[in-house]
């Protein structure tokens, strides 16, 4: 499993402004949606979350993910309070050319 320092040399993460916003809006559930490329790091993602907030439960969502507006359909019965999404901004990193590619 990939360290969080190794998964960000390729992609920003944004993992500060996550934890602010679960923080902000006092999320207990949070559903994590990433893009296929990204789903092998999930894991190490969510070890960095746990860290760095308690009493907080994530979930992966295994499903498809195709862009911004491919949001899951959430059973009400998970009680999800914060969805967050991966992969829809820059978040490629090209080292030798020094420049960053957005996802279309």
């Amino acid at each position: 499993m990939k360290t969080l320092s190794e998964i960000e040399e390729n992609y920003d993460l944004e993992i500060n402004r996550v934890v602010r916003e679960i923080k902000k809006i006092k999320a207990k559930r949070v559903l994590l949606q990433f893009p296929d490329g990204m789903k092998p790091y999930s894991l190490s993602i969510v070890d960095e979350l746990e860290k760095r907030i308690s009493n907080v439960d994530f979930f992966i969502w295994l499903g498809s993910c195709f862009g911004a507006c491919d949001v899951p359909n959430i059973p009400k019965n998970l009680k999800i309070d914060l969805l967050i999404q991966w992969g829809h901004t820059e978040f490629v990193k090209n080292r030798q050319a020094e420049l960053k590619i957005s996802a279309l």
